[in-house]
């Protein structure tokens, strides 16, 4: 069984780092535990692939990231899983999410866009929400602070502190969503 596991961002190294490139950063953090090289696919984005698991249970996992901007990002997924014939419920988006504080964990299955503009692109080019979310709190602003800027700036140097453990758990919880499934996955990260 292949699984396609997208990180949302933006493209472009003056985003690489901001608080809406996390599903990026959690991809690369697999590639890179993984040992992987990442290579240009024709839907626009870069891919990577490996297996988890052991034989004959072992799945095949396709990483990749998007290089449209994240308002843009569901046409290349969309042709992405065509190409490698990867139903929705096999799809798993790893995005920010300002509701909940950062580097908290939320795995979920479907349900609406709460104004992300990745997944809001996401669900019109699939025609369906009924994909797996790994959500990764990165909390609101503080004061008056516009949320569309907030999410393009970096992470706090507070935060910067926590974020490799972060982006680790972002994987961790990727991986036992394959292999142990929605409900033990969340027993463990969803709290």
């Amino acid at each position: 069984m292949t699984w396609l596991v997208v990180g949302l961002g933006n493209p472009g190294d003056q985003y690489a780092a901001t608080r809406h490139n996390v599903g990026q950063m959690v991809v690369d953090a697999m590639a890179v535990g993984n040992k992987l090289r990442w290579s240009t696919h024709k839907s626009r984005t870069d891919v990577a692939a490996f297996k988890i698991g052991a034989p004959p249970y072992a799945h095949s996992v396709i990483i990749a990231k998007s290089k449209s901007y994240m308002n843009e990002s569901g046409g290349p997924i969309k042709a992405l899983a065509a190409f490698y014939k990867v139903e929705p419920s096999h799809i798993i988006i790893l995005h920010d999410e300002l509701d909940i504080a950062f580097s908290t964990i939320r795995v979920k299955l479907a349900g609406g866009d709460n104004g992300h503009n990745g997944l809001k692109s996401l669900t019109s080019s699939l025609a369906t929400p009924n994909y797996y979310r790994v959500r990764l709190g990165i909390g609101r602003p503080i004061g008056q602070q516009d949320p569309a800027d907030f999410v393009l700036k970096q992470f706090s140097a507070t935060e910067k502190i926590e974020l490799t453990n972060f982006l680790i758990r972002g994987s961790e919880a990727v991986e036992s969503l394959i292999t142990k499934g929605l409900e033990v996955t969340q027993q463990e990260f969803n709290s």
